[in-house]
């Protein structure tokens, strides 16, 4: 196997990856299946965009394709039997849409195309056959681009891909969708078939992901507000409360809101967990009164935070890792999310989730109480622009940072803690994703009323930074990159692959990025990046804060 889609893989030299097993627990076979799948998505892309031309638009094959692509993030779906059902659910789309496309043709009077590779490929009976078609795929691709500089850009495409396709999943989910979404899926799926592209080809195909996906995070935005409500200011418990309890991490707010819903009445208390801590602040949510309190911290901590809760967990969307044996018969998955042997959940059917949190021990008393603010949303910050934008013409607020993205178990995370520690006290910290964890405990006070933390949520909820940030440029009648305003992102996995081509596309600079640079991005596709944006990797606290400063 061969993987170096996450910040966590071996980096040294540039290039490596994980060769014999994932850091994050994926196999060899499992690999070679999510090879395999990206392999069958290209098929798919291949015969959808032809389609899409005579007119023909299949919005089941749409969803599928954004679904199915989900599955090989990291940390989603390491359970083989499922990923090989999945393969051959995606033969049967990919054969129905290329007859949709033949009899198009045929209607239109015209030969349809030859296609060769990922359009031919036939799935096989059993798992074993297909991993072994995935380790062909795996090799014939490391044959495929021999000069790692067009490597290194497909990858990026590929895994922002990735990204794009599970953001755009979220967003289908909340009832979100639009046809030019999926139309740059294929479109881009088709594109990286070719076997001879050029770096130019592949960078204007990166932007375009970018830029697309920025509608993306408008529909996910769209979704989650339409559902739930504009996100507010709120204080959130973070410290138990006696009772029996189930706890939901990963990112599903439509997951947590059926949970809440089914577990109304039964004298059970609902915690949050990572990235489902801003489900907190939306009205539609936090009217549950048995919504008690978040448990625990990033993703990263499960194993050690998961076995000390007394009560089951459910998994959604993304971010398992491998159960240990403590916990193992109390975790359940749905949606995407997968592992051997863990009982799956299919249509918000609960009910062997609350069984068990029923039967559980449960906390037995109150711990003291301690809680943290959230829900600085677009539309709770914007509603003060006034404000801010005062505070910054009085010299009150001198610079805003966005310290904010995925953390992870790999050295070097501390940075961030340190940088928001040593932020001078006039200056605003915005923050998302499950990276605040490292901070968002802290006490950091506020500049005339306005909080110097202001936690805008999700990782899937980045359309709120930049939706402030361009609010901000046109009231400042200023560029985005005039503002006093900069970007520390730390990177984990594919979606923040896909938000850094957004800000590429947006045309943002000086993006300071850790706690390492991706593996896959090559010293020659590095430069380019820095010679066009200024994009770089992060060095210590003081001396970003002391550059960013001088600048």
């Amino acid at each position: 196997m061969f993987c170096n889609q996450c910040e966590q893989t071996t980096r040294t030299p540039m290039g490596a990856g994980c060769t014999v097993e994932g850091v994050c627990g994926k196999t060899e076979k499992t690999a070679y299946l999510q090879d395999l799948i990206v392999y069958a998505a290209k098929a798919i892309g291949q015969y959808a965009t032809r389609a899409r031309k005579l007119g023909v638009v299949d919005d089941k094959v749409d969803r599928f394709v954004a679904s199915f692509l989900f599955t090989t993030l990291t940390n989603v779906n390491f359970d083989d039997d499922a990923l090989a059902a999945l393969l051959k659910e995606s033969a049967v789309m990919r054969d129905s849409i290329r007859q949709q496309y033949e009899d198009a043709c045929r209607s239109a009077g015209i030969q349809p195309e030859t296609l060769t590779g990922p359009a031919v490929w036939r799935p096989t009976a059993t798992v074993a056959e297909l991993v072994r078609q995935g380790g062909q795929v795996a090799q014939m691709f490391s044959r495929t681009h021999t000069n790692e500089d067009i490597a290194g850009l497909v990858q990026l495409a590929t895994y922002g891909l990735k990204g794009y396709a599970a953001y755009a999943t979220h967003a289908q989910g909340l009832g979100q969708t639009d046809e030019a979404v999926y139309a740059t899926l294929h479109e881009s799926l088709d594109a990286l078939c070719n076997s001879s592209p050029t770096a130019d080809e592949l960078l204007a195909l990166n932007l375009k992901i970018g830029e697309m996906n920025f509608k993306v995070m408008e529909l996910l935005d769209t979704g989650h507000t339409t559902n739930f409500g504009h996100p507010e200011p709120t204080q959130v418990r973070v410290s138990p409360v006696k009772g029996k309890a189930i706890l939901i991490s990963g990112h599903d707010m439509m997951d947590l809101e059926a949970l809440l819903k089914a577990t109304q009445g039964k004298g059970l208390n609902i915690y949050t967990h990572g990235e489902m801590l801003p489900g907190h602040a939306y009205p539609e949510l936090k009217k549950y009164p048995h919504l008690v309190a978040n448990y625990g911290g990033a993703w990263q901590d499960q194993q050690e935070e998961f076995a000390k809760f007394p009560g089951p967990i459910l998994m959604t969307s993304n971010c398992i890792i491998e159960p240990k044996e403590s916990y193992k018969p109390r975790i359940f998955t749905t949606g995407p999310v997968g592992w051997p042997g863990l009982a799956h959940i299919e249509n918000h059917d609960f009910s062997a989730l609350i069984n068990a949190a029923l039967s559980s021990a449960g906390f037995a008393e109150d711990a003291a109480e301690e809680t943290i603010t959230i829900g600085f949303a677009h539309n709770a910050v914007l509603g003060v622009a006034d404000k801010v934008i005062d505070a910054v013409k009085a010299g009150e607020i001198k610079h805003f940072y966005l310290v904010g993205g995925c953390d992870g178990a790999k050295t070097g995370r501390d940075y961030y803690t340190e940088f928001v520690e040593k932020a001078p006290n006039d200056t605003v910290i915005l923050t998302l994703g499950c990276a605040k964890y490292r901070f968002n405990r802290q006490e950091l006070g506020d500049i005339g009323g306005i909080p110097r933390l202001l936690d805008l949520g999700q990782c899937n909820d980045a359309y709120s930074a930049v939706k402030i940030a361009l609010a901000l440029a046109d009231a400042f009648e200023c560029e985005v990159n005039d503002l006093p305003l900069s970007l520390i992102i730390s990177w984990f996995e594919q979606k923040a692959v896909v938000i850094l081509l957004t800000l590429l596309h947006l045309g943002l600079k000086n993006v300071r990025l850790g706690p390492s640079l991706p593996a896959f991005i090559t010293p020659n596709v590095l430069n380019i990046l820095v010679d066009a944006y200024q994009i770089k990797p992060i060095t210590t606290a003081e001396e970003d804060l002391a550059a960013i400063a001088a600048a």
